[in-house]
């Protein structure tokens, strides 16, 4: 999975990054204007859990790539402008996190002149959908002529599809409000359009608010509640600081500041719920490890993530709960205490299920 974090020049957004990824930058990689990417393990103290039991050969957890996108600036005339690198990094990742400044630095002056949050999430989300009607227009002019050359049928399902998208972007609406059936999004998902994508907003504010992050992001889900934007908060610059120090360290000194989870913890985990994901479990003697699915998978769709095979001559699934296994302690006593169970096809995975594929 890959998430694209973007921003406004100097919102912080390059320090969240190195914060998350641990991919500390020099002032020589600072300046290039090129796309980083940071892989990082998806936090599941379940793995570890399970690993206890089983003993493996080797642990093994989701992961997320991270990518700080570069090229969101401002214009000659005070314009946002999306640069061909920047449009080159947005167009796969799966979601975007927009970085949203809301600290003061003389330093480095903000480059609208002032904090207001709400007015930048706009600035941006206004230049993704003058860039999705674009490219809408232009698919829908083609569309037209050929569909007036050819009277294909595929053609005639794709434009009342993509003249209900340009009348919700001309209603300055994103395109992730509009309802579409699973086919409708398909149709349109090859032309990478920004809006579709779910967004996830990331207040970076000072070490001084930590105590009202709560309310000034209630104040603010309110204004952006019809946009499918979902709000979090981090504090950027003391973050950064945490994440070099050891675990018991960090631990303190989030304790001190009164910071529940670390920015990393509570960014995944607000990127799985703005995308519907869960995870599912496979423990044995060889690995144990966590799967990424989306939430109502069906147990044959999750053996397809470990494999293609699994999913093509899948028999069975064995599922036991992982607090099941976690009380019983093993497969067999799960067993004895009716706590394991077979599944078809058709059985939706929940979060923690630990799966045995059966297949032929």
């Amino acid at each position: 999975m890959q998430i694209g974090l973007i921003g406004l020049p100097y919102c912080g957004k390059t320090t969240l990054f190195q914060t998350m990824t641990g991919v500390m930058l020099g002032s020589d990689q600072l300046h290039k204007r090129e796309a980083r990417h940071g892989m990082v393990k998806v936090p599941d103290d379940r793995v570890e859990q399970l690993a206890k039991i089983f003993k493996p050969k080797k642990i093994t957890h989701a992961t997320i790539d991270f990518i700080d996108v570069i090229g969101l600036e401002k214009g000659d005339h005070s314009s946002t402008q999306f640069t061909t690198s920047f449009m080159n990094a947005v167009k796969n990742a799966d979601a975007l996190i927009h970085v949203v400044r809301m600290f003061q630095d003389p330093a480095l002056p903000h480059p609208e002149g002032s904090i207001e949050p709400y007015r930048d999430i706009m600035i941006v989300e206004t230049e993704f959908l003058l860039s999705d009607m674009g490219i809408i227009e232009r698919r829908l002019d083609k569309v037209q002529k050929d569909l007036s050359k050819t009277g294909s049928s595929e053609l005639k399902r794709e434009l009342p599809v993509l003249e209900r998208c340009l009348n919700h972007l001309e209603a300055e609406q994103s395109l992730r409000t509009l309802d579409l059936t699973r086919g409708e999004a398909k149709m349109i998902r090859g032309y990478q359009l920004l809006t579709l994508k779910p967004m996830l907003v990331i207040l970076n504010l000072p070490e001084t608010e930590i105590a009202s992050a709560e309310k000034i992001m209630e104040d603010l889900r309110p204004r952006v509640a019809g946009r499918g934007i979902s709000i979090d908060a981090v504090f950027g610059k003391i973050e950064m600081e945490m994440a070099q120090l050891d675990q018991e360290e960090a631990e303190a000194f989030m304790s001190d500041y009164g910071i529940g989870a670390s920015a990393l913890k509570r960014i995944i985990r607000a990127a799985y719920d703005l995308l519907g994901l869960q995870s599912f479990l496979t423990a044995g003697e060889e690995e144990c490890r966590a799967w990424t699915i989306r939430k109502g998978a069906t147990a044959v769709e999750a053996a397809g993530e470990i494999h293609t095979d699994f999913y093509q001559k899948f028999i069975r699934a064995e599922v036991v709960t992982f607090d099941d296994l976690m009380k019983y302690g093993s497969y067999a006593a799960c067993k004895e205490h009716g706590a394991w169970r077979l599944e078809g096809k058709e059985y939706v995975v929940q979060d923690g299920d630990v799966l045995i594929i059966r297949h032929g």
